[in-house]
């Protein structure tokens, strides 16, 4: 990640074991992320996590009020679309100005955006509008999360990456079970606008505290006295059609007609060629190193985010349960994501670490297949909850341990890049499992049951989710023997 030179030295952190070595000797008698040196930054960028992802599990509670007060309950799954489609782009964009200038400026104008898109939400009084603010939103998302992993790559020596890696993991606990309560309050209370309008205030907190810090660790190009670099026009244009590649490919998914053929093979044509472009050579084959690492991510975060998305709804169509207790039986696995991250970043366990992701994948297997028994109504409703705080365990400790690994096998000049590549794997991935098991779900008659009856005729378009996922996931444990760059 070219996340900045530090201003001390003239060097990235990621740029020699020369530059490593200095780092770890100032900072030794400093402790780790919150010691002395780093204690600032440290709180700044795990505060920008922690709104990102309080704005995250907030939103989707007073989403459905906003669609339905703004008459675009048809337009519903654009508001997500529209999010992700952007931050693609802003991913892309990230790398490519991280790698160049440094991280700050792609940090700022991202939480800049990420504020703006909340507020034309906040604002709206048309459905198009609020679709605008969330593809505004997406932008900044974007670029926020790859400037960041810059910043961890140039600010912190590499014996301290870890843990930051599992403070962001953490940010996710205390939002993933207040968020919705918060936001079903806050929307009942004072209106669904407040949960956007709300958030940019807070935002000033962290800026006001990394980015001196970041001014000072992590800023300009990598090599100082080469100056900065052109962008790269062409990763650019490659960014805008997996962009609009996937927004093509998901609308074909949610409209099931034959017209939709048209979008659905536009998307293809403009995604798959800026997919092979913007991944690094040898991804699609698990070729060993960094382009298994990217995979792994894909794989990874897709099948299970795919799932988990069906969780709440399997428990409310097919057990009777209310809304506030299937969702509450996702709360205990932000608990145990974060015990997986912790885990992994152990620096006695640092030799074991594919092992690790071996056995964190095979757990979100486990978790894949287990969560729809309850299908069958001797089996307790509380066993998804079990289910999935194993396999959130599993993803801690995987998800964590990919981006541990990409900095590692990352030159200076090309982590930014690396880590568009990584969040895009993310991403897509999540976008398309999503896409795939959506429209299974919907050709075996699940979008009809789950608006007709708490007690749903069609079991089998939840078994068509979960079932191929764990297939999905199973790969991925498959993928972790390729993590080395050579054979054992």
């Amino acid at each position: 990640m070219s996340v900045a030179g530090l201003t001390l030295t003239g060097m990235s952190v990621l740029g020699s074991r020369a530059a490593d070595a200095v780092v770890e000797e100032d900072v030794e008698p400093d402790g780790g992320v919150l010691g002395r040196s780093y204690r600032a930054l440290s709180i700044g960028i795990v505060s920008v996590v922690l709104l990102i992802a309080f704005e995250a599990t907030a939103v989707g509670t007073a989403m459905p009020v906003a669609a339905r007060e703004l008459n675009g309950v048809a337009l519903y799954a654009f508001a997500f679309s529209g999010y992700f489609t952007t931050s693609l782009f802003g991913m892309v964009l990230a790398g490519q100005w991280a790698d160049r200038r440094g991280p700050l400026g792609a940090l700022t104008s991202g939480i800049g955006a990420f504020a703006v898109g909340l507020v034309i939400d906040g604002t709206a009084q048309s459905m198009w509008v609020f679709i605008l603010g969330r593809a505004v939103q997406g932008l900044g998302g974007g670029l926020v999360i790859v400037a960041l992993y810059v910043v961890v790559g140039r600010a912190y020596p590499e014996r301290l990456r870890p843990a930051i890696m599992a403070a962001f993991a953490a940010s996710w606990v205390v939002p993933s079970v207040v968020g919705p309560l918060a936001s079903g309050a806050v929307t009942e209370q004072l209106g669904w606008r407040w949960v956007f309008l709300g958030i940019p205030v807070l935002v000033v907190f962290p800026l006001a505290l990394a980015l001196p810090q970041i001014r000072r660790r992590a800023s300009g190009p990598v090599d100082a006295e080469a100056g900065a670099a052109a962008f790269d026009r062409r990763r650019i244009r490659l960014a805008l059609g997996i962009s609009l590649g996937a927004g093509l490919l998901q609308y074909a998914a949610q409209d099931l007609r034959p017209l939709s053929l048209v979008p659905g093979a536009a998307g293809v044509a403009l995604l798959v060629p800026a997919v092979l472009g913007l991944l690094p050579p040898g991804t699609w084959r698990a070729a060993r190193g960094l382009p298994a690492v990217v995979l792994l991510r894909g794989l990874s975060a897709g099948s299970f985010i795919a799932a988990e998305s069906f969780v709440p709804l399997m428990l409310v169509t097919q057990r009777g349960l209310s809304p506030t207790l299937a969702g509450f039986s996702l709360a205990a696995g932000g608990g145990t994501w974060a015990l997986g991250s912790w885990v992994q970043s152990r620096p006695r366990l640092a030799p074991h670490r594919e092992r690790l992701m071996t056995g964190g994948m095979l757990l979100v297997t486990v978790a894949l297949l287990a969560a729809p028994s309850v299908l069958w109504h001797s089996v307790p409703a509380w066993t998804v909850a079990v289910a999935w705080a194993f396999g959130c365990l599993g993803m801690g400790l995987v998800i964590s341990s990919t981006s541990v690994l990409l900095l590692r096998l990352s030159a200076p000049e090309q982590a930014g890049a690396n880590s568009a590549a990584l969040q895009i794997s993310d991403g897509l991935s999540n976008a398309l499992l999503l896409a795939a098991t959506g429209a299974a779900f919907a050709a075996l008659g699940g979008g009809t049951s789950a608006t007709t009856t708490t007690t749903s005729s069609h079991p089998a378009a939840f078994a068509a989710v979960f079932l191929p996922m764990a297939v999905v996931a199973l790969a991925g444990a498959w993928v972790t023997t390729r993590m080395r760059t050579e054979a054992p």
